[in-house]
C-alpha cells in the first residue's frame, strides 16, 4: 500500500501540473521516474489515467474520476499530519482524568487551573469516581491519569506518590465527649459512628485496621458522599471517621474536633498512575510533567 501511495502522489502532481517535467521538478525526482510511476499505475488499475497533448497531458475521464478522489484522501492525509503536529506541540487535544470529587477539589484543581491556563486548547475531561472504580478505568484505557489511593496491584501501573493521607475520628464542637480524653480502639468502636459506604477505599482500609487488631466496626451511619458525613458529624450524630487532609478546614473554622487516640492508623498515599506499557499522549505526558514538577519544587 505504501507503494501504491507514492504512485498516487505522482499521479496527483501531474494531474495539477498538466506536464511530466513541471510534475517531475516539483518532486524533485527525474521524467522518466515520473513516466515511469505512471504507467505502472495504469497498469496495475488496467487504466489509461492521461492521454497526451500539445501542451502535456490531461486526464482521461477515468483518470478524472480517480483524480477527485485521491485529492481528496491526500487532503484527509496532510490534514490528519497537521492535526498530529497540533496535538504533539499541544495546540489541541484532549486529556481525561479518572480521579474521586474530593481529590480533584481537595488537590487537583489548582494543577488543572494552571495546566488550563498555559494549555487552553488542550480538553480536560475529569470522570469523577472512586480509587478502584478509577483505576479500572485506566486499565481499560478510559482515562489517561487516575489519581487514586495506593493500588493493592501496581505491576501494570506506573505510580507517583503525589500526597499521604490520615484517618482519624471527628465529632462535632458540641458533641458530648471529652475531647481531652485518649481513646482506644475498644471506645472509638463503641461511639455511634459515621463513615462513608463500604465500597470507599478508605472505610476499607479503617476497618482492616480495627480487624487486625480484633475489632468489628458497625457503623450507625454509612453514607456515600464525604460531605454529608461532614454535615452529620458537625451537627452532632455521631463520631465520623475521615480523611484528615480533607477537613483541614473544618478543623480550622472549630466546626469539627479531632478525637485524641492511643492508636495512630498507617497513613496512606494518594498516587497519579498511569499505564506502564502505553504510551502517554503528548497532553498526558505534559500533565504528568507538570505535577511532578509543581510536587518537587514544593518539597
Amino acid at each position: 500500500m505504501s507503494v501504491k501511495l507514492e504512485l498516487y502522489k505522482v499521479f496527483k502532481e501531474v494531474a495539477e501540473a498538466g506536464n511530466i517535467t513541471a510534475a517531475a521538478q516539483s518532486l524533485y525526482i527525474s521524467q522518466s521516474a515520473v513516466s515511469q510511476s505512471i504507467k505502472q499505475l495504469e497498469s496495475e488499475l488496467q487504466t489509461r489515467l492521461f492521454a497526451r497533448n500539445s501542451r502535456g497531458v490531461s486526464l482521461t475521464g477515468e483518470g478524472q474520476m480517480l483524480y477527485e478522489y485521491v485529492r481528496s484522501a491526500m487532503g484527509l492525509l496532510e490534514t490528519g499530519e497537521a492535526k498530529l503536529t497540533q496535538t504533539r506541540e499541544l495546540q489541541m487535544g484532549q486529556l481525561t482524568i479518572g480521579a474521586s470529587d474530593t481529590v480533584t477539589s481537595q488537590f487537583l484543581l489548582p494543577y488543572l487551573d494552571r495546566f488550563h491556563r498555559r494549555y487552553p486548547a488542550i480538553h480536560i475531561q475529569i470522570i469523577s469516581g472512586r480509587s478502584h472504580k478509577v483505576l479500572g478505568l485506566l486499565q481499560s484505557g478510559k482515562v489517561d491519569i487516575a489519581f487514586a489511593s495506593t493500588p493493592a496491584d501496581a505491576g501494570s501501573l506506573t505510580v507517583f506518590p503525589c500526597f499521604a493521607t490520615h484517618s482519624i475520628f471527628v465529632a462535632g464542637a458540641e458533641y458530648p465527649c471529652d475531647f481531652n480524653h485518649v481513646y482506644t480502639l475498644e471506645e472509638i468502636a463503641r461511639f455511634p459512628l459515621i463513615l462513608l459506604e463500604r465500597k470507599a477505599s478508605s472505610r476499607l482500609y479503617l476497618e482492616k485496621y480495627f480487624l487486625q487488631n480484633g475489632l468489628h466496626l458497625h457503623p450507625e451511619i454509612e453514607l456515600g458522599a464525604r460531605s454529608l458525613l461532614v454535615d452529620l458529624a458537625t451537627i452532632g450524630f455521631g463520631v465520623a471517621g475521615v480523611t484528615e487532609e480533607f477537613v483541614k478546614q473544618e478543623l480550622k473554622d472549630g466546626k469539627l474536633r479531632k478525637l485524641h487516640t492511643s492508636f495512630e492508623i498507617p497513613p496512606r498515599s494518594v498516587d497519579m498512575c498511569t499505564l506502564s506499557d502505553v504510551p502517554l499522549t503528548a497532553a498526558a505526558g505534559q500533565f504528568v510533567s507538570f505535577v511532578k514538577e509543581s510536587l518537587d519544587k514544593a518539597w
